[in-house]
């Protein structure tokens, strides 16, 4: 083995050993649930940083059926170039924002996030990991927290946050606290294993400080994807019909595809429904497809398919991949975008572990937390079909295929990416030709 693969094998080795002390440095909660994490300061009350800020007058909540998580959409981007300015003059640091952070500030000021106006400060934070609500008691899947390693970042702070050159939000701190990270991971992923992509995440991707903070939204990322904000896609959106969101961060293929127009079908979903394909293109697990190039082959497919009943939008968010509790995070997201309905497939949001390959959530876990939190949600939960291809019948229901004894047809991840990578012709009962052009294109 060469002088590099040595350094970088060490470099890994290092990085994990991290990881362990991280995540064990915290390990007493898991003896002691009531311990508390240790408050460094804080200021202002979560109340105050909390409050929603509804949208200006006009149309935009009129324009769909669904009312906002809350019940007002916040908008926090200033509008004028003077109250710009005025905000950033204001700051007397300047901090770049990871991909990860720059999707949450980038949800938060659209309204994505709604009702909260800002990150979490540690009573709220505390109240969503233990309660999956925030402490008002209104239902919230996951923490939404800022960190850092910074000593010198304090409450009180006003402090410019960029991306690049770009200008994006300021923020105000209000608190700063050491996070219980393996209480966070146990009861947010079900487990502090960092063998799960969210632990892996929490221990050696975030800063050792989590910090509260009001934000005040400046300028909307530049993305290679358009990310429209809740208000103006609830403007597209018919305002009589339900709205049925479908959310995959993979490309989508035949079977995808079949499982999303079949369920306009579902007695869940009334007359003259219409289904929103809203994918996350932001930062999720190191093995998947980038974002760009995800975005690229919904861009040829939704040629492919067009249809007035399909609607397709793109979503900054960074996946966490923690199974039921991403779930009703996804779930409250689209409810602010204006959907009513939204569908759940087996295992979403599921991961494996990286060492075992064991699957750390059951195949209906998240199904039937959302059947749970649905109604307290106001967002009613579409079980998807579970789909096969059969020679006879093209797709139909695994039931179905099993009960008239129809002949599957079966490819897997696995054996897909290999005949990619191979040059091989793709089946297209599997895969859509547009897709498939876009991948080997970008591989």
């Amino acid at each position: 083995c060469s002088l590099y693969c040595h350094l970088y094998i060490a470099g890994i080795t290092m990085k994990l050993a991290l990881a362990v002390l991280s995540i064990a440095a915290t390990a007493s909660a898991f003896t002691s649930v009531g311990v508390p994490s240790r408050t460094v300061s804080r200021s202002v009350a979560s109340s105050e940083v909390f409050a929603p800020v509804p949208v200006r007058a006009g149309t935009q909540l009129e324009a769909a059926k669904q009312t906002p998580h809350g019940g007002e959409l916040v908008d926090l981007i200033l509008k004028s170039d003077e109250e710009k300015e005025a905000a950033v003059a204001a700051c007397t640091k300047e901090l770049q924002l990871s991909p990860r952070q720059l999707c949450d500030v980038e949800l938060i000021m659209n309204g994505g996030f709604s009702p909260i106006t800002g990150f979490m400060d540690e009573e709220t934070y505390k109240h969503v990991v233990d309660s999956v609500a925030l402490p008002d008691g209104l239902i919230f899947g996951l923490p939404v927290v800022f960190d850092t390693d910074d000593e010198d970042l304090q409450p009180g702070d006003k402090v410019l946050l960029k991306d690049g050159d770009r200008n994006i939000a300021t923020i105000e701190f209000t608190d700063k606290y050491l996070p219980n990270k393996a209480y966070e991971c146990a009861k947010c992923y079900g487990t502090s294993e960092i063998e799960h992509p969210g632990s892996l995440m929490v221990a050696t991707e975030r800063g050792r400080y989590y910090m509260g903070g009001k934000i005040t939204g400046l300028n909307l990322p530049v993305r290679d994807f358009p990310c429209k904000t809740p208000a103006e896609v609830r403007e597209t959106l018919p305002d009589d019909v339900d709205v049925v969101a479908f959310q995959c961060r993979n490309p989508v293929h035949r079977a995808h595809y079949e499982l999303f127009t079949r369920a306009l079908d579902d007695p869940l979903i009334g007359e003259n429904g219409v289904v929103l394909v809203h994918p996350t293109c932001g930062p999720t697990q190191a093995d998947d497809i980038p974002g760009v190039v995800r975005y690229k082959t919904y861009e040829v497919l939704k040629e492919e398919t067009h249809n007035d009943r399909t609607r397709w939008e793109y979503l900054p968010y960074s996946m966490h991949m923690a199974g039921p509790r991403e779930a009703i995070q996804h779930m409250m997201i689209r409810k602010n975008f204006g959907c009513t309905h939204f569908i759940i497939g087996r295992d979403m949001a599921g991961s494996k572990s990286s060492v075992t390959g064991e699957d750390y959530y059951g195949a209906y876990d998240a199904q039937d937390f959302a059947k749970e939190k649905g109604p307290e949600l106001g967002v009613t939960p579409v079980p998807s079909l579970n789909l096969v291809y059969t020679d006879e019948e093209g797709y139909v229901t695994a039931d179905e295929a099993k009960e008239r004894d129809l002949h599957e047809k079966k490819l897997s991840g696995t054996k897909f990416r290999q005949m990619l990578r191979g040059g091989e012709d793709i089946p297209e009962w599997f895969a859509f030709k547009s897709v498939v052009k876009v991948l080997r294109e970008n591989a």
